[in-house]
């Protein structure tokens, strides 16, 4: 990837954008000043601790960016840990899109994890998994990388 950079998908009224965690790949403070710029109203953080680069969770709190920090290990799906906060999360982040607002999901490379999470947005919002699916790797190619992460997302399509 050529510097750092965030695909944007249209949700509801809003957007979501995938990126990958700032500093991962290129320069820390270039990195937050790009995801910065981008005027996020909440910031889902899904990297470990292990692989997050500088104070970023400090820099979103002094900023007055609200995020929100639930880990998923590198090309996992999320876990029990995860789930138990997610119906909170997850209602949080549509209120955003539905009020036209910017919800920007990052994990280390921006790809499977937070691509797992954009698609089970969409699903929640109604759309069907497949063409989901079409749609948002349309948009970011590496989006969802494992059966596991698909099938996480999948999870909240009616049955």
């Amino acid at each position: 990837m050529a510097g750092f950079q965030i695909t944007e998908l249209t949700l509801a009224a809003g957007v979501v954008g995938l990126c990958p965690i700032p500093g991962g790949g290129s320069f820390y403070s270039g990195d937050v000043a790009a995801a910065l710029g981008w005027r996020p109203d909440v910031v889902l953080v899904l990297s470990e601790d292990a692989e997050l680069h500088g104070p970023y969770l400090s820099d979103l709190s002094r900023r007055g960016i609200g995020h929100v920090h639930l880990p998923v290990p590198d090309m996992g799906a999320p876990g029990a840990a995860f789930m138990a906060e997610w119906d909170d999360v997850s209602d949080r982040l549509h209120r955003v899109l539905e009020a036209g607002g910017r919800v920007l999901v990052q994990c280390y490379a921006g790809c499977g994890r937070s691509g797992a999470v954009a698609l089970r947005l969409m699903i929640e919002a109604g759309e069907a998994p497949y063409p989901a699916l079409n749609r948002l790797r349309a948009a970011r190619p590496c989006a969802v990388e494992t059966d596991a992460q698909f099938r996480w997302a999948c999870e909240a399509a009616p049955r």
